[in-house]
């Protein structure tokens, strides 16, 4: 026992080189297996770009010529009919992820409390896959104020951060800042809710 855990500690110290992996930039795949995915063509054309000699070995005419002797043509034809159904399918989803977050809005509302002091609100950045927690980390180093996530009245997630920095965060929302990156400035609406003298807030 005492012989194996010596050989097991020789081996460890002569060191092993880890195996360096290479995954696609597009699918995330190693390239070998692309064409499992559903963003194939788009998977070709950046290994092509990005690595010559690795497209040459998977999909250069030899390689090609292999594959197709151990495929029948049924089975060529069934695969290269899965593949383009796969990237229909992903090209469907990507197009109507890009209309739901046109579709979507970012509401900047300036609340107003007790005394004349203000809290702003956001509310709508998740729609365009913008980390509230870290939005929120990044509002309170910005503005040395609070800042934290939580839900508003209809149960939606906000970022509610004290004092009135609505412009300063349209600002940085146009300017795509940290964390703040994707929002169109046409998607932008900016509110304000004031108290009414009974102690009511109104939105406006």
């Amino acid at each position: 026992m005492a012989e194996t855990s010596a050989a097991g500690a020789a081996s460890n110290a002569e060191g092993i080189a880890p195996l360096n992996v290479l995954y696609c930039a597009v699918c995330s795949l190693p390239p070998e297996y692309c064409e499992f995915g559903s963003h194939f063509t788009k998977c070709k054309a950046w290994l092509e770009e990005a690595h010559p000699d690795l497209f040459e070995r998977y999909y250069g005419e030899d390689a090609l010529t292999k594959k197709a002797a151990t495929l029948s043509l049924a089975a060529a034809t069934a695969l290269e009919a899965d593949t383009a159904k796969k990237e229909k399918k992903a090209a469907a989803k990507e197009d109507a992820e890009e209309k739901r977050k046109m579709a979507s809005r970012v509401t900047i509302k300036r609340i107003e409390r007790n005394k004349k002091k203000f809290v702003t609100a956001v509310m709508g950045l998740e729609a365009f896959g913008i980390d509230l927690k870290k939005a929120s980390k990044q509002f309170a180093t910005k503005f040395a104020t609070g800042a934290s996530v939580s839900k508003n009245a209809s149960g939606t997630d906000e970022i509610v951060v004290q004092g009135d920095v609505t412009d300063e965060i349209v600002e940085m929302l146009e300017g795509n800042v940290g964390v703040l990156k994707g929002v169109p400035a046409d998607n932008i609406i900016c509110v304000e809710d004031k108290k009414k003298k009974g102690g009511e807030n109104s939105g406006a």
